[in-house]
């Protein structure tokens, strides 16, 4: 495997990635908003055609050659997905349609069938909204109790009022690897070590974590992780659920349908094994196959590399939103986060802020970035929110600093505000 350096990774990156190469409004796209989406290389792009042109039939269903490759590579690329996250076996290895719907198969083929009343549930509150609803769903229908871990005044997972919570009551922690606000990497190792020494599941969203960072569920000695595929250069509607095997061994089929069954009767039926009892229905094939085609582009890369590229970047960002006059940065400074930074400015609006960079080419994210509860935790309406990935660079960053500047600037006149002094 070819490990870019760090350094070159933008340079040796971008002409992969044509949606880069466009003018938006009259300027060349910057493109801020990977924490959403993150955009597709011509390697992936390629493989939807080539699926469909070669290859199109569906899986594990046929005997004829078209059914086989169908089957071949989209077995292929759940490994290739176990292996990125070093997985102990492929079956160990769900493939969904993101990661809200595989939080939702744990959340209903685990949490409603094994907790009671009293007990506990322990989220943060910087959780997306996908880590969120479906355990307030679990806790109405059994009786269990949420609880919330806080922030610490530098805004991080306050590790010991979450040591606090813990008891012999806790049966499951859900929470983020990386928030998606914040940008905090949170402690997960002790996070997950304290849990089970109570005898409680861990949960990890770690869709912002995966794209960027080498994950090992093994080290980590987590239950279930969850990811989603558009957020690492593959397609929309694939993502994937990691789940300890002998875990999902135990859980129910979260579906029912074709390819689920071992064999129906008219009046039951029985289930294949894992992974399959929990993949109803014809898949998203394609997507799945283009999920696996990303995961080679990241895997050529290196992860490390990613992760040391982005910690530059950010830090480079970081430093100079500092310097604009008025500005709340949120979460820990570098390099105790990952590559996006979210901010507010005086009494301008996210969405006009983003407004009015777009119209410079410029696209970041404006609003609560599905974190309502944090954001009100913290006591703001919406923030705009600048995130990176590989083939973004410093000039990109200047270029949207200087921007986001004469925007302020342009606001302050309109308003007729002076302008604050410079933060030391």
């Amino acid at each position: 495997m070819t490990v870019t350096p760090a350094r070159n990774l933008a340079q040796l990156t971008r002409a992969d990635f044509p949606l880069l190469h466009q003018q938006i409004h009259g300027q060349p796209l910057i493109y801020l908003d990977n924490a959403a989406t993150s955009q597709k290389p011509r390697s992936v792009l390629q493989c939807l055609q080539d699926y469909y042109e070669f290859a199109n039939a569906n899986v594990h269903r046929g005997v004829h050659t078209l059914s086989n490759r169908a089957t071949q590579a989209y077995e292929e690329a759940r490994r290739k997905c176990a292996d990125l996250i070093q997985a102990p076996a492929v079956e160990s290895l769900v493939f969904t349609r993101n990661a809200s719907e595989a939080i939702n198969l744990v959340a209903y083929s685990w949490g409603m069938t094994q907790l009671q009343p009293g007990d506990e549930i322990i989220l943060t509150v910087m959780e997306h909204h996908s880590n969120l609803v479906p355990w307030q769903w679990v806790a109405q229908r059994t009786g269990a109790v949420l609880k919330f871990v806080h922030l610490t005044p530098q805004e991080t997972l306050d590790l010991e009022h979450y040591q606090s919570l813990l008891s012999d009551r806790t049966k499951l922690v859900a929470c983020s690897y990386v928030s998606n606000t914040l940008g905090c990497i949170n402690p997960v190792t002790e996070i997950i070590r304290l849990a089970h020494h109570w005898g409680a599941k861990v949960l990890l969203d770690a869709c912002q974590a995966v794209p960027h960072m080498v994950v090992n569920v093994q080290t980590l000695d987590c239950d279930w992780l969850v990811a989603s595929g558009h957020k690492m250069c593959g397609p929309t509607g694939a993502g994937f659920l990691y789940g300890k095997p002998e875990l999902l061994r135990q859980m129910a089929p979260f579906l029912g349908g074709g390819e689920m069954i071992a064999e129906v009767f008219l009046d039951h039926s029985t289930y294949a094994e894992i992974p399959h009892k929990f993949e109803a229905g014809t898949p998203a094939i394609a997507e799945a196959i283009m999920l696996g085609a990303a995961v080679d582009y990241l895997q050529n890369i290196g992860l490390e590399a990613i992760h040391d590229y982005e910690q530059e970047l950010v830090s480079h960002l970081w430093q100079q939103l500092k310097l604009i006059p008025g500005i709340r940065l949120l979460g820990p400074a570098p390099p105790e986060r990952a590559g996006l930074v979210a901010f507010t400015v005086r009494d301008i609006h996210p969405h006009d802020l983003s407004t009015l960079l777009d119209e410079a080419g410029i696209a970041i994210r404006a609003g609560h970035h599905c974190t309502q509860p944090l954001h009100r935790y913290l006591q703001i309406p919406a923030s705009a929110r600048a995130s990176l990935y590989f083939y973004n660079t410093a000039a990109e960053i200047d270029r949207f600093i200087q921007v986001l500047q004469e925007t302020i600037d342009f606001f302050a006149g309109v308003l007729g505000e002076p302008r604050p002094p410079v933060s030391p």
